[in-house]
């Protein structure tokens, strides 16, 4: 069974300096029939405006996920980590016990573009941490390359919980597939671009749930670049 989140569906937050989408149920946007996808609980896609970003604020027990595609997102945290990220980039944050951080859009005339995500952690109250990686072009092009996963496996970001990211970028007719395990489900995230997904078209910001063990085949339309998860 194939569920289509479509992008205009989803809620937003306007701030000026913040344009923000949001996939499941964030701060004042709340829908009941969409609280998250398993563990998933934010696919948040924000853009910031040049010279402004979010202050310092706390997290805690929740695995958090920053991909970023365009520009680049200035971050530091309580844990002492300072670090810029850019585009190909992926970080990860273990809340955890408890963090405090804020994500600054450093340049004065660029926008930046960024998806945040949530990932319910497999226990509460883990120590906090930090990781983050770069994935370049030549490893998500054409195909589905792991980018998180509970294990760290193939220079993955390792996170707590028995779930795996994959990034892929995909030129026009180019295709990648992905097997939905008996017992699995996949949510594949369209971020730029567009797609099929087994023959119905996703467009930008567009996800779509899987759930009935078969195989996820997504074909780009347009040069596009896809976020999928694999979740219990």
């Amino acid at each position: 069974m194939i569920a289509i989140r479509k992008a205009a569906e989803r809620g937003r937050t306007e701030l000026g300096w913040l344009d923000s989408r949001h996939t499941f149920s964030f701060g004042d946007y709340h829908d009941p029939l969409h609280m998250g996808f398993s563990d998933l609980r934010v696919i948040n896609d924000d853009r910031v405006q040049p010279g402004r970003g979010f202050g310092t604020h706390g997290h805690r027990d929740m695995e958090i996920l920053t991909c970023v595609l365009e520009g680049s997102l200035q971050h530091k945290d309580s844990m002492g980590t300072g670090s810029v990220i850019r585009e190909g980039d992926l970080q990860r944050m273990s809340a955890g016990t408890g963090v405090t951080h804020s994500e600054f859009n450093p340049s004065p005339v660029d926008l930046v573009r960024f998806l945040q995500i949530w990932i319910l952690p497999d226990r509460t109250g883990v120590k906090p941490g930090y990781e983050q990686k770069h994935f370049p072009a030549g490893e998500t092009r054409g195909r589905l390359r792991l980018a998180a996963s509970p294990d760290g496996r193939d220079g993955s970001i390792t996170i707590h919980q028995d779930a795996s990211m994959y990034l892929a970028d995909l030129e026009a007719g180019e295709t990648v597939s992905h097997p939905v395990r008996p017992g699995r489900r996949v949510w594949a995230q369209v971020a730029q671009g567009a797609v099929t997904l087994d023959g119905q078209t996703l467009e930008e910001g567009d996800g779509a749930a899987v759930t009935d063990g078969t195989t996820v085949t997504l074909r780009g339309q347009e040069w596009s670049r896809i976020v999928l998860f694999d979740l219990r």
